[in-house]
Formats: structure tokens, C-alpha cells, sequence
């Protein structure tokens, strides 16, 4: 039985901040859980009480990671970028538990280039693994949940979100992705199956350290929070949106960046510097101003 508290995420015996058994008798299906933020949520689920089962298009290391988060993690491998293996990967879902209640979709990826560098071939690659894949997922999850009286999907966007540079074309998909949340979330409500999404902001992946060093020693300097988020943290977030409260967040895109989202730059800014770095604060008057 895992958790995503510790370092990196790393499995334990329990949540560090939900009561034993929120999940009992929940079945979550996560894409894109064999790495990063998709494992943290996964580990999360089970040591909540959910069975799990991870999906990607690497079996091997869907695998390991099964094997690391514990006994009620499976995985199943296959390829969200197509209709017939996301029919799939639910249908082997529901045979092996009966259900599915929550769907987590954190399949996605982009390359780091500047926007001129984006080619026709890599624009649709990024639009069909992130939009597509994320659409082709929900409507293969929202048939099952129906058939077991509804249930929650959780996407996955980013932060910011007026865009970063040097991935316009994932900003775009994720936006794409983040209105179709909310046209979902509003067309399947009646079904009682929900949709929200989660826009993370930089986190200690290792996904950031394989872009451009100078890419990675300035993301933390561009969170007001002055660090890089946690795995735990989304994989938190992630429980408590498959809970019974997760209902209430239908149609909503949670950000989850340290007040990233506010910012574009390093943190303070070079204005707002003082002499020692600091950020000068005003001295308040003694009465207040009326």
C-alpha cells in the first residue's frame, strides 16, 4: 500500500492527511502513472483505500511502479492517443474490480522549443497526446461510470496559464483541454459523472530535469512560493477531488502553483528589489487613512 508522502513520493502505510479508509471500495484509474505526478496520485489513491490501476505505453515500467506502490496497484499498458486502446484500458479496469469510479487523466508531454521552432508535425503530436488523448480517455471512462451510477474524471492542464514560453504548443493544448473540461462538465452532469481539471505548476519532476539547465534552475525563482511543488502535494489534491467533496468541484480548473499563475518572471522582481534582495516594504502610518 503506497502514499505519496516522502521524498519523490515514495510509497508509505498511510495518507499523511486523510483519514484511514476515505477511498475504501474505490477503484481510480490513472494515466500516465507510472512516473512522476501521475504515480504520486496513484500511491495517494491506494494508501486512501482505492484499488488503482496505472496505465502507459510502457510496460515495464508500469510494472515497477505497480510493484512500489503496492498490492492494490495494477497496471495495464496501452496508448491514449487511440480510441480503441482507451476502450481498453477501461474495459480491463472494470473486469478487474467491477467499477470505475475516478479517472486521472495524467497522460501528456511537450518538447522545450521556441514557438518559430514548433513544426506541423510536432504541433499536432503535442495537440494529439494532450487534447485528444485526455477527450478519448474521458468519453471511454464516462460509459463505465454511468453504467455504475457516475463517477469523477480529474485532468490534468498547467500553470500559468497566460502561457510559458517556449511551450506554446502545450499551452494551447492545455487550455484546449481545460474549456473542455468545463463543456464536459456541465453535458455529462446529469450521468453524475464530473469533470474537473488540475493545473499544476512547476514540480520536482524529473520531467523539469530533462529541459534546458537553464530551464531548471529558474523555475523555483519564478514561484512566489520560492520552491518547486511537491508530488505529494497534486497527489493530495488528487485524493480529495476523488472524495465525496470532489463532486462540488465539477467543472473546475484547480490551480496548484505556489501563485505561479500571477507571476510571469523571476520572484521578487528586479523592481522590488532592495539593496540586501529583499523586497521593501512601506511603513504603515499610525492611524488609518479615512
Amino acid at each position: 500500500m503506497g502514499v505519496a508522502g516522502g521524498a519523490g513520493g515514495l510509497p508509505g502505510t498511510s495518507s499523511e492527511v486523510f483519514a484511514d479508509g476515505l477511498l475504501d471500495g474505490h477503484v481510480a484509474l490513472v494515466t500516465g502513472g507510472g512516473t512522476n505526478l501521475g504515480k504520486a496520485a496513484a500511491a495517494e489513491l491506494v494508501a486512501c483505500g482505492a484499488s488503482v490501476v496505472i496505465s502507459g505505453r510502457r510496460a515495464d515500467v508500469l510494472s515497477a511502479s505497480a510493484d512500489e506502490v503496492g498490492d492494490r496497484c495494477s497496471f495495464v499498458a496501452g496508448d491514449v492517443r487511440e480510441a480503441a486502446e482507451c476502450e481498453r484500458i477501461v474495459g480491463e479496469t472494470v473486469a478487474r474490480h467491477g467499477r470505475l469510479d475516478t479517472l486521472v487523466s495524467s497522460a501528456g508531454g511537450q518538447y522545450f522549443t521556441p514557438a518559430e521552432g514548433i513544426t506541423p508535425k510536432g504541433w499536432r503530436a503535442v495537440m494529439q497526446l494532450n487534447v485528444e488523448g485526455t477527450v478519448l480517455m474521458a468519453e471511454a471512462a464516462a460509459g463505465a461510470m454511468r453504467a455504475g451510477g457516475g463517477g469523477t474524471i480529474v485532468n490534468t492542464t498547467l500553470s500559468p496559464h497566460h502561457g510559458l514560453v517556449g511551450m506554446t504548443h502545450s499551452s494551447a493544448a492545455r487550455a484546449v483541454v481545460e474549456g473542455l473540461t468545463r463543456e464536459l462538465a456541465a453535458r455529462w452532469a446529469a450521468d453524475r459523472v464530473r469533470v474537473c481539471a488540475v493545473a499544476p505548476g512547476p514540480f520536482d519532476t524529473t520531467s523539469l530535469r530533462k529541459y534546458p539547465e537553464a530551464i531548471r534552475s529558474s523555475a523555483a525563482s519564478s514561484v512566489p512560493l520560492q520552491r518547486l511543488g511537491r508530488m505529494e502535494e497534486h497527489a493530495w489534491l488528487v485524493a480529495l477531488l476523488a472524495s465525496p467533496l470532489g463532486a462540488a468541484f465539477n467543472g473546475s480548473v484547480v490551480t496548484l502553483d505556489g501563485a505561479r499563475d500571477n507571476w510571469f518572471g523571476a520572484w521578487p522582481s528586479a523592481g522590488l528589489r532592495g539593496e540586501e534582495g529583499e523586497v521593501p516594504t512601506e511603513e504603515r502610518r499610525s492611524a488609518p487613512v479615512t
